[in-house]
């Protein structure tokens, strides 16, 4: 059985998701897909804490699929802009789990993950899959990656 880490850049997901489609990823629909025929060594899901009760809910729902949830606080910078980045922490993951797994799944459209997706495929010989909304993936995260899978209808909750 192969086994596989998933890592979920939320923010990511939930704005290009949001702004293309005007609606939520469907997380369960996502698990069901990747994780089948699969052993799931690692699954992580990276948010920022803002401490509304409607956020805390969305993680509990996450970690009930199975994802370990990490959280960063929602820091506002004096000049109003928002600080809340998780690539240096998924990059840290995704290193670590990269020797005991044959697959990465990556949930980002975040180009800056072009160079981690190309060191993992290379270093360890094993495949990176992203899932990302299409129009809003960096081409070159699309490019490096060994297979993309658009996020479209099927991995989207319905209102």
């Amino acid at each position: 059985m192969e086994k596989v880490a998933i890592f979920v850049d939320v923010q990511n997901i939930y704005y290009t998701v949001k702004d293309t489609y005007g609606c939520n990823f469907d997380y369960n629909a996502f698990w069901a897909e990747a994780t089948q025929g699969r052993e799931v060594v690692a699954a992580y899901a990276y948010a920022i804490h803002r401490g509304d009760e409607k956020q805390r809910q969305f993680q509990n729902i996450l970690r009930g699929i199975g994802f370990d949830v990490k959280l960063k606080p929602f820091i506002q910078r004096s000049d109003g802009s928002a600080k809340g980045d998780w690539d240096v922490g998924i990059t840290l993951d995704v290193m670590e789990h990269a020797p005991d797994v044959d697959r990465i799944i990556l949930l980002s459209g975040d180009g800056d993950f072009d160079l981690l997706v190309d060191k993992v495929q290379s270093k360890y010989g094993i495949d990176v899959e992203i899932y990302g909304v299409p129009g809003l993936t960096a081409a070159s995260l699309i490019n490096t990656a060994h297979f993309f899978r658009e996020i479209e209808d099927t991995l989207l909750l319905k209102r």
